[in-house]
C-alpha cells in the first residue's frame, strides 16, 4: 500500500510541476499525460479561474507531502 501511495505522490508531483510549466510556457513533453490535471479539471473548476498556476503548484506539494507521508511509514 505504501509503494502504491508512493507512486500516486510521485504522479502528482510531476503533473503539478508539469502544469505549473505549461502555464507559464508549452510543455512539449508528455503533455497529455502529466497536464491532465491542468488542461481537463482545472479549467472546469470555476472558482479556480485565474488562479491555475497556483492550483498546479498545489497539486505538487501536495504530491510531495503524499511522498514523504508514505516514507515515513516504514515500518
Amino acid at each position: 500500500m505504501r509503494n502504491a501511495i508512493q507512486m500516486a505522490g510521485l504522479f502528482l508531483l510531476a503533473a503539478g510541476v508539469s502544469g505549473t510549466i505549461d502555464r507559464l510556457a508549452v510543455q512539449p513533453f508528455f503533455g497529455i499525460i502529466l497536464n491532465v490535471f491542468n488542461r481537463q479539471l482545472i479549467p472546469r473548476v470555476g472558482f479556480l479561474t485565474g488562479y491555475e498556476l497556483y492550483a498546479n503548484l498545489i497539486i505538487a506539494v501536495l504530491g510531495g507531502v503524499m511522498v514523504v507521508a508514505a516514507e515515513r511509514t516504514r515500518p
